[in-house]
């Protein structure tokens, strides 16, 4: 870990809350402006539930690299339909699917990103697209030095060529470069390529009552914290 030059994160629910997020936009949007009752928390599992599967055709090769602003979109439809919501005119649904630009980060994600910021590249690693996250470090004040996503490497994550690709871009060989992230597969894929690996637990991902959250880091992970600002301790920051 001594010659680790850079750390890219993962974004969704690691770096940012997108359930408290999702569920905060469409309550202000279809609940305060259209009137509509519903559980908030719910529409936003909903609507994340379809997240991978939606990506999965790409990976396998069965449909061409979209981005996710796009199957974001293709998502919400499915959900608004499966709600019986109706007459949202395309600027509607397209306001509500940039809800995921707006996302909060958790308390801690500036502060130590910031920390972090002063020792080493801090970058994402996300199946978003470039849009999505520089939209979202505006409004959420995320210092990255560097965005990698999806978009420019042309593949969704855990497919290898996600991690090997954003290392590239950064010219840094793999045991320079530490993935940061909540979930535990993510990590297994990127040490699979040789990657440096953080784990920081995300416990309130999925809400208070759902333990969907990896807790524990999973084997050979480098470093853990339950937090940014810990890890930016645990790494000299």
């Amino acid at each position: 870990m001594q010659n680790v030059k850079a750390l890219i994160f993962d974004v969704f629910g690691t770096v940012v809350d997108w359930r408290r997020g999702i569920a905060r936009e469409a309550e202000a949007f279809l609940g305060r402006q259209k009137g509509l009752d519903l559980d908030w928390e719910a529409f936003a599992d909903a609507w994340r539930g379809k997240y991978q599967p939606a990506m999965e055709p790409i990976r396998k090769g069965k449909r061409p690299f979209t981005k996710l602003d796009v199957l974001h979109r293709e998502n919400l439809l499915q959900v608004l339909e499966e709600y019986s919501i109706t007459g949202l005119s395309e600027a509607e649904v397209d306001h509500l699917n940039t809800a995921w630009h707006r996302l909060p980060p958790w308390p801690d994600s500036v502060p130590g990103l910031l920390r972090l910021k002063s020792k080493f590249i801090i970058g994402t690693q996300s199946n978003g697209n470039i849009a999505l996250m520089v939209n979202m470090a505006k409004n959420g004040g995320l210092p990255w030095d560097v965005i990698l996503c999806s978009e420019v490497v042309q593949a969704y994550k855990p497919q290898p060529e996600a991690y090997r690709r954003a290392c590239e871009a950064l010219g840094l060989p793999p045991s320079q470069v530490m993935m940061t992230a909540a979930h535990n597969n993510d990590l297994a894929a990127a040490k699979a390529q040789g990657m440096a690996t953080a784990f920081v637990a995300r416990p309130l991902e999925f809400g208070t009552k759902n333990r969907k959250a990896d807790i524990e880091p999973g084997p050979g992970i480098d470093v853990a914290a339950w937090s940014f600002t810990e890890l930016a301790e645990k790494l000299g920051c």
